[in-house]
């Protein structure tokens, strides 16, 4: 007696099982390089949040601050120097800026607050603004700020400007357009007229020059917001965002020049990169704290603050009303043009 050979045709059911296999295989194909990016990503969040550092008690006690502000708008205490907080004790802020980012986050504005303004530090009496940082580090400069201008800071950043050198290079260096010719008697560096290319310590030199330019310490603050702009449009639209090499040097310089509050997480930072998605370098706005004077006091040169211009401003930053502000007086800076 023959046995049958088994059908090579498969049953109904076993077709069931391969047709029930190939979305799954195909699935498996399109989701594991996804599963392998998100890994990568959240690995590299890791080292970055890594790279930030820290600092506790940065906000004075509640009874002895501003109100909250009402809406969405946020205000950024941004503080520049030569080292990060707690490195070697406390120093003087280079440049101190508020980034105010309204509800819309539609725009960011960058306020200047010139270095030498003679102000009021609690325990202190009257002395330079950045004096306040060397005093008492952040607690005691946001003090200062929210105390002068009437305006709660919810957060606070300081910047190592070392950290410029390698985020410039991260981004193969910004142009600048200087509308006169310049020259820094401190590191024999002339800057021409024309665009001017920075990248790595020529970044530095730009930013942190302060002799032998016309308005001093006004033009530096000038400069320092046109790099910053400069660089944020480098990021956004320079191919930074589509390339993982250059996106990733330049992050890792960031944060690794960056000190937040305790209340800064890599949460907080996504959200608000999610938020100002659509903002691109000409919604960067600028101004400075109005401006009454340059005395000399005690044998050294201070900003004497417009107090009732700075307290209009203050109000403007206070109410969430900066960009009628500015509309309405003309306050606003060209930072696409530095001397």
């Amino acid at each position: 007696m023959s046995t049958s050979e088994p059908s090579s045709t498969p049953t109904p059911a076993a077709r069931g099982a391969r047709r029930r296999r190939v979305p799954i295989i195909v699935s498996l194909v399109l989701l594991l390089p996804l599963a392998a990016l998100f890994a990568v990503v959240m690995q590299r969040q890791y080292v970055y949040d890594n790279n930030i550092r820290r600092v506790r008690e940065v906000f004075p006690a509640e009874w002895d601050r501003p109100a909250k502000v009402a809406g969405e708008a946020r205000n950024w205490l941004i503080v520049g120097a030569d080292r990060r907080p707690g490195e070697g004790g406390h120093q003087r802020s280079d440049s101190i800026m508020i980034a105010h980012i309204p509800a819309d986050r539609k725009r960011i504005f960058l306020v200047a607050v010139p270095r030498d303004s003679y102000v009021t530090i609690t325990g202190h009496g009257r002395d330079k603004i950045n004096a306040a940082y060397a005093y008492g580090g952040p607690r005691l400069l946001v003090n200062t700020v929210e105390k002068l201008l009437k305006v709660r800071i919810d957060h606070f950043a300081a910047l190592d400007f070392n950290g410029f050198v390698a985020m410039s290079k991260a981004l193969g260096g910004v142009d600048l357009y200087v509308t006169r010719e310049a020259h820094d008697p401190a590191n024999n560096v002339t800057w021409p007229q024309g665009r001017v290319h920075l990248e790595g310590e020529r970044a530095l030199l730009f930013v942190r020059q302060r002799y032998g330019l016309p308005g001093g310490d006004f033009d530096r603050i000038k400069r320092q917001q046109a790099f910053l702009r400069a660089m944020a449009e480098k990021a956004i639209s320079g191919g930074t965002l589509t390339n993982p090499i250059a996106l990733d040097g330049f992050l890792q310089a960031l944060t690794s020049s960056m000190t937040v509050d305790s209340g800064v997480s890599m949460g907080t930072l996504r959200s608000l990169a999610l938020e100002l998605r659509d903002v691109r370098g000409g919604d960067l706005l600028a101004t400075t704290l109005p401006v009454a004077g340059t005395p000399t006091v005690h044998g050294s040169s201070v900003v004497l603050l417009d107090d009732a211009a700075t307290a209009e401003l203050a109000t403007a930053i206070r109410t969430d009303t900066l960009d009628r502000y500015l509309a309405d007086r003309g306050g606003q800076h060209d930072i696409s043009l530095v001397r």
